[in-house]
């Protein structure tokens, strides 16, 4: 984004345009590290004139200090009801919640992921007050939007995260050691489900010296997993469907699948687990049998806990030990990393805001962009996100 055009001597076109007035929120979910946005994009966005707000210790938590973004050109803000007067872009990273959206005015611009079927009540709030919201989750994945995918930005996070995780609660070295005590075989790590997380892990876990397999129902993941140096386990089944998701397996494909899944899982030192079906319970990939079946000692870290689990003995938020087996069913993953989470994620919304702000320093008012026009979830007392709009049960109050 360029700066504001300006009228100069009478001699413009017109008025100038002012720049417009972003506040970054300080997250107050439990556990949430992040922030929306880092030092080097306030740097950029009060660059081209825009004035941008951040909360005091917004950025604390994942190592950003407040005097970081004060010599990158914000102004610091210590209270929320400061912070939101006359702002016009409000960027987080958590949903607002219902005592956020009664703070927001009449037309601010929310931006930000919003977790549509689970945060109802909230939408329901911004939708009454006429607020604009953009739900990150629902950016299209085209090439275009690349940029501003920040379900694969934080995914990258947490598939990193997961096999760190994983590493510091397995009782055994992950890497092949040669020693004057005798050769220690490598820890073997299987990944189930090959998308941005799985790939991630896969990585992570080949750069710590582990034998690695992975399996996703998606035939096309295969050459990819290959690509990591991972084996990827084959079954023949073909069950890759829109927009890059898996589709739902048949029951005759369910238990094929699970068949070749328990005798893989049953053999691994740890599981790192990321199956997921957009607005659908997680599949269950790890029965409690098959745990029964597994090594003392071995670790699952279950990345899809907080939509049921794809082992059927993951509790979300807790670490238990069955049959000597260590399930481990993380929140909030990325949030283990905050400092390059927060990075990654900042850039997602500097890209999402060139679409928002025009290149004069104005907000843009038409938002028929494919992009926009997908993420578009509140606007003008309505729902515009169709599935949200049916849970809600209509546009309007």
């Amino acid at each position: 984004m360029s700066a504001p055009a300006h009228a100069q001597d009478g001699q413009g076109a017109g008025p100038a345009v002012k720049p417009a007035i972003i506040a970054v929120v300080k997250e107050s979910a439990v556990g949430e590290l992040r922030v929306a946005t880092v030092p080097e994009v306030v740097q950029k966005l009060a660059k081209a004139g825009h004035e941008v707000r951040v909360e005091k210790t917004a950025g604390t938590g994942a190592y950003y200090p407040d005097e970081i973004y004060a010599a990158a050109g914000a102004t610091i803000v210590p209270g929320r009801q400061e912070l939101l007067k006359g702002a016009q872009v409000v960027l987080c990273v958590q949903p607002p919640t219902v005592e956020d959206a009664e703070q927001f005015a009449e037309g601010t611009i929310v931006i930000g992921f919003m977790n549509p079927a689970g945060n109802l009540e909230a939408i329901r709030k911004m939708r009454d007050r006429k607020v604009t919201a953009f739900a990150l989750e629902l950016v299209p994945r085209i090439t275009r939007a690349q940029g501003m995918d920040a379900l694969s930005s934080q995914a990258t996070a947490g598939g990193y995260a997961a096999v760190v995780m994983g590493a510091a609660n397995c009782p055994k070295f992950l890497p092949m050691l040669t020693t004057a005590a005798g050769t220690i075989r490598p820890a073997t790590v299987l990944i189930l489900g090959a998308g941005v997380a799985g790939l991630m892990a896969i990585a992570t876990a080949k750069r710590l010296g582990a034998l690695v397999e992975a399996y996703d129902v998606r035939r096309a993941a295969g050459e990819q997993v290959r690509s990591l140096g991972a084996k990827f386990l084959e079954l023949e089944i073909n069950a890759e469907g829109q927009g890059g998701y898996a589709r739902e397996l048949t029951p005759e494909e369910k238990a094929l699948e699970q068949e070749m899944v328990s005798a893989a899982v049953a053999k691994a030192d740890i599981v790192i687990t990321t199956a997921a079906i957009p607005g659908r319970k997680a599949p269950v990939l790890i029965t409690k049998e098959t745990v029964a079946r597994m090594r003392p000692g071995a670790v699952i870290v279950d990345l899809a806990a907080e939509t049921g689990g794809n082992c059927e003995l993951t509790q979300a938020g807790k670490t238990l030990i069955e049959h000597g087996v260590t399930i481990i069913g993380p929140r909030n993953l990325p949030a283990r990393v905050p400092f390059h989470a927060s990075q990654m994620y900042a850039k997602n919304l500097q890209s999402f805001l060139s679409l928002v702000v025009a290149k004069d320093g104005s907000l843009v008012k038409d938002y028929s962009d494919e992009i926009l026009a997908a993420s578009l979830l509140v606007h003008e007392g309505e729902v515009r996100h169709a599935p949200t709009r049916d849970l809600i049960g209509g546009g309007k109050p």
